[in-house]
């Protein structure tokens, strides 16, 4: 079992869309995998056309009685599952508090998955608020990537995750493994170029070789509610992720 949460404190830098492709990459390999909303704006699921008729059926339903991760999952036509986030879980921060059996919770969960023993891969697609949610999915991840849109203003999300994670070491007990992945980028504007030197330079081999290029299909696919591999499978973004998931399994990331 793998847990990979993607994450980033700054919206719009292609995380969902990230987080989509990553879970699709691994169920073309033929991983079983699910994708959980931790973002109670929902977009993971709407993505793929997958939503929760209430809060008991998205991750609220965990928090709420404890429900069992393997309920919730629902099948996408590509063979993902998700389990949806639902407009509810913005009360959890507030009905659960930040104490250590509420930031755990998750990770209890996805354990229990675990001890059914089957080889099960999770994508967890964050909030950008560090929050109760986030925390769950720290907690709960054996790595972290961080998209960064080509700008400055991301690098600085991702610098602020950094210290968040830094800060979170001594909680863990360990250092979560991370990659830090360059979204958005165009390799013909100076800027582009100038902020993945910046990423090298601030996170140095933490960096993924991969680059996520600008891509009108990465754009449209969400608009379909399919992942980039069922709506352009010979795009340049499909190409983009394929590649992404070889080197985080090369790597042992994966």
């Amino acid at each position: 079992m793998t847990v990979i949460a993607v994450f980033n404190q700054k919206g719009g830098v292609g995380k969902t869309t990230t987080a989509v492709n990553l879970a699709a990459a691994l169920a073309r390999r033929g991983h079983r995998t699910t994708g959980i909303d931790l973002d109670p704006q929902a977009q993971f699921g709407s993505t793929v056309g997958i939503t929760a008729a209430s809060g008991d059926d998205s991750l609220y339903g965990l928090f709420q009685r404890s429900r069992p991760l393997r309920e919730m999952i629902q099948m996408t036509a590509s063979g993902i599952g998700i389990i949806p986030s639902h407009v509810e879980m913005s009360k959890v921060d507030a009905l659960y508090g930040k104490g250590y059996n509420a930031i755990n919770k998750l990770n209890l969960g996805l354990k229990a998955e675990n001890a059914e023993g089957e080889v099960h891969h999770w994508v967890l697609d964050c909030s950008p608020v560090v929050g109760v949610l986030s925390l769950n999915a720290i907690f709960a991840c054996d790595g972290i990537i961080v998209p960064m849109s080509a700008d400055y203003l991301s690098i600085k999300g991702a610098i602020q995750i950094q210290k968040t994670l830094k800060a979170l070491e001594l909680v863990l007990k360990r250092r979560v493994n991370r990659r830090y992945l360059l979204t958005r980028y165009d390799s013909r504007r100076r800027l582009s170029r100038n902020v993945l030197l910046m990423a090298e330079k601030e996170f140095g081999t933490d960096v993924c070789r991969t680059l996520i290029a600008e891509n009108v299909s990465l754009a449209e696919s969400p608009l379909m509610n399919k992942t980039i591999f069922e709506h352009a499978p010979s795009s340049r973004g499909a190409k983009d992720y394929d590649a992404l998931m070889n080197e985080l399994i090369a790597d042992g990331f994966i």
